[in-house]
């Protein structure tokens, strides 16, 4: 779908944007039913082992949090989530013709369990060029009560702010929190399954403890100019100037770097909170 000038100008201006109703009602539940599929552990991969049969739906996704690069196991979430030909499409008119991906995490966030603390995403994945940009698919309705979004309108146009620990785990996970701003202008972003939040590496968000009955999942991917080098990840003594994060997929338009080839570096791995730990 192609973006209006005034939704370009609202991206520009406060750093996030929502396009309701991007994914449709059969992407939304082909990758509920395979977030199901990657908790089971139907794909075989050594941090997703195979539940017990028995188990229900809901005792199986009480186990996880957020699964971390659940495209390098599952074509569901490579075609519907990460290649979303709509969702691409977009990305080319906030960023560039040509995008790569480099990142998903799949939200499952149960009922009781906690957000996370303020950050950037930039801090996790530096870029070059201030392009990278995180798509928040929806998967389920989320609200204030079971932990939405919540951002600080136009941080983007500003800098990336230290991290240290917290200390309100009750609240959020073990990830640090940017900290040395206002936080008093920010607001919920409350969204329905199948919307899809675009927002800026460098937008300062947050989300809150799930204090409702219901889940908010969610599948997020990060994406960026494929013109740009990724010095993400970087080998020893590999130079800044030079590294470029090779293990993507190109979403939209052309690969103006694949004489460079591609590699195989990320592996899933799974994110812990009080609420997990106090299940052990």
């Amino acid at each position: 779908m192609g973006l209006s000038r005034e939704q370009i100008e609202s991206y520009g201006e406060n750093g996030y944007l929502v396009v309701p109703g991007l994914a449709s009602s059969e992407d939304v539940e082909e990758l509920r039913r395979d977030t199901l599929r990657i908790c089971r552990g139907v794909y075989p991969h050594e941090k997703l082992q195979p539940m017990d049969g028995s188990l229900s739906d809901d005792e199986v996704l009480r186990n996880f949090l957020c699964i971390h690069h659940p495209h390098k196991v599952s074509p569901v979430i490579c075609e519907r989530g990460v290649g979303h030909a709509g969702i691409a499409d977009v990305l080319a008119g906030l960023i560039g013709p040509d995008v790569k991906c480099m990142q998903s995490m799949l939200f499952v966030k149960p009922p009781d369990f906690q957000g996370q603390a303020w950050h950037q995403d930039e801090i996790y994945i530096p870029t070059r060029d201030r392009s990278l940009t995180g798509a928040w698919i929806a998967l389920d309705d989320a609200t204030v009560e079971n932990g939405c979004l919540w951002v600080l309108p136009g941080t983007h146009k500003g800098v990336l702010y230290d991290q240290r620990p917290h200390d309100n785990p009750d609240e959020f996970d073990f990830a640090p929190e940017s900290y040395g701003f206002d936080d008093g202008e920010e607001i919920p972003v409350e969204v329905k399954a199948g919307d899809v939040v675009f927002f800026n590496g460098y937008l300062l968000h947050r989300s809150r403890k799930n204090r409702s009955q219901i889940y908010r999942r969610a599948l997020v991917n990060h994406y960026m100019n494929a013109w740009s080098l990724l010095p993400w990840q970087m080998r020893e003594g590999e130079s800044p100037s030079r590294a470029d994060y090779r293990d993507i997929v190109i979403v939209h338009g052309e690969d103006p770097y694949s004489w460079k080839g591609l590699e195989d570096r990320a592996g899933v791995s799974l994110r812990t909170c009080k609420a997990l730990e106090e299940r052990d």
